[in-house]
């Protein structure tokens, strides 16, 4: 059977027909479609963005603020500002809320030489705002001012919107990124100054129907295409099955509960009686207590550090945990009654940094102390899920000794060998009393080293204080493996298996 020209010239006027259709149908339905762009990993660049920070964090801010360290895997997409446009690389950032760009008059930055600059002078919508701002950003910060010009968005304008022009880029992992700034997708209660997120004033000027927008993130490593993000709509050929919502917390950020973490099929103790987490599409990895993250590189043969502070504690304390729990102690007085933290109804505070030796952390160490009253409150979580188990005492503070020996140094990698990563176990997430599992193939990243290639863990150490902590930052890791759905109007986030 053959198909005649004119039958050949029909489907094709037809198929055309059904594309310009299809793409007037978004218009009109409130879609804003954005493709992302991808930055692969760099050993180079994956080195010089491994900063010595510290152990703990008394907010959220800080905590997120540390993992920007990580940001050399980035998704960012193509914007343009002011009339005539001027174009802008963008990292779509759910954990902030402020947009900025590098400025025309920043002149004493070398990161902004690196990167487009917006010069108000030669666009006719620019209006002037002119108030000072200062917006942290992993290792250092940006400062500069507000400003008002209109924003292309995919194929809509956003007018009117209000962003900062940065003066000075005091972070050195700015320099070997491809993108120019960060346009925040988080709350007006994190919103730095008088600007409005953008999707706040989508809203407002009728340019997207749903409020909702979502994200898809594609990490083949051989297809240059880095996924999309889309206001108002969500495109059905990006995910399988059904998304699982889950509301978010009232704090400003898009922030959900986890009820449990596993490796393979056993419960790490992590999160059983719920733990926060941030949804950071601006973070590449995944950041969670030290403890935790040392169970899994301990599973995955991640290198890892011999903390003194760990082994302190359970040689010192870890028995008299174990044996005040068994008496029905509350775990939150436990460390109290051994001497190590200071509780009070904010939770836990410590008096200072209590170390191992004559009271002063080891010297000439490159590693931050962690204080005992942290380790203190993560070995209860550990132990009350073994206690349950009604595992022997023995061998589970046996074990607690050897995890001593895997603690992610923070600010740097956590290698594993390349050739073992196919017998890893998935590392899954409990949401919406549903497992979301990671594979090895997603949360080991891969880097090249010259002709060869080095591969290290996706998860990093971030541990905050109580009332906030336990926490975990989902960073793209995450949004990679799932399909997710930013649902502002409900005040909700649905995750769905990414196709």
């Amino acid at each position: 059977m053959t198909i005649g020209i004119k039958s050949v010239v029909i489907l094709v006027i037809c198929f055309s027909l059904w594309t310009f259709n299809s793409s007037l149908a978004e218009r009109s339905n409130g879609w804003m479609r954005v493709q992302l762009k991808k930055q692969l990993p760099d050993f180079k660049r994956a080195t010089v963005t491994s900063l010595n920070v510290k152990h703990g964090y008394t907010d959220l801010e800080s905590a997120i603020s540390y993992m920007r360290n990580f940001i050399d895997i980035p998704f960012y997409g193509e914007i343009n500002i002011g009339t005539p446009p001027q174009m802008f690389n963008l990292v779509f950032d759910t954990g902030s809320s402020n947009i900025w760009v590098p400025s025309s008059k920043c002149y004493f930055s070398i990161a902004c030489y690196f990167h487009s600059r917006y010069n108000s002078r030669l666009s006719k919508t620019y209006t002037k705002r002119g108030n000072l701002c200062k917006v942290p950003y992993g290792s250092g910060f940006i400062a500069g001012f507000f400003s008002q010009d209109n924003f292309g968005v995919g194929d809509q304008i956003v007018t009117d919107q209000v962003f900062a022009e940065a003066l000075t880029e005091k972070s050195i992992d700015l320099i070997f990124n491809k993108f120019d700034g960060i346009l925040g997708l988080g709350f007006q209660d994190t919103s730095i100054g008088e600007a409005d997120p953008i999707w706040y004033n989508m809203v407002q000027q009728g340019l997207i129907n749903q409020k909702i927008f979502s994200i898809w993130l594609n990490h083949n490593p051989n297809d240059e295409y880095g996924g999309e993000i889309i206001f108002g709509g969500i495109d059905w050929r990006h995910y399988k099955g059904d998304h699982t919502y889950v509301p978010i917390a009232d704090t400003g950020y898009w922030q959900i509960e986890i009820k449990g973490l596993d490796i393979a099929i056993n419960s790490t103790g992590q999160c059983h009686n719920g733990c926060a987490a941030i949804v950071d599409s601006g973070t590449s990895l995944i950041g969670g207590p030290t403890m935790t993250v040392a169970q899994i590189n301990h599973a995955i043969g991640a290198a890892g550090i011999v903390s003194l502070e760990c082994k302190t504690i359970v040689s010192d304390y870890a028995s008299r945990i174990w044996d005040l729990l068994i008496s029905g102690l509350e775990p939150e007085k436990v460390c109290t009654q051994i001497g190590l933290c200071v509780f009070n109804n904010s939770g836990y505070t410590s008096g200072g940094i209590r170390t191992v030796v004559d009271g002063e952390f080891r010297k000439n160490s490159t590693v931050s102390p962690i204080p005992l009253c942290s380790l203190c409150e993560m070995a209860i979580v550990w132990l009350q899920v073994h206690i349950k188990e009604q595992k022997a005492k023995g061998k589970v503070l046996e074990f607690m000794n050897e995890l001593c020996e895997k603690l992610p140094n923070p600010g740097q990698r956590s290698y594993v060998d390349c050739n073992k990563i196919g017998s890893m176990p998935p590392i899954s997430f409990n949401i919406g009393n549903k497992a979301f599992p990671l594979l090895p193939e997603q949360y080991i990243l891969k880097a090249k080293q010259g002709c060869s290639r080095v591969c290290f863990s996706g998860f990093v150490p971030v541990d905050v204080a109580q009332p906030q902590g336990p926490l975990w930052i989902l960073g793209n890791i995450f949004l990679g493996a799932y399909h997710t759905v930013f649902d502002f109007g409900n005040r909700e986030i649905g995750f769905a298996k990414a196709a």
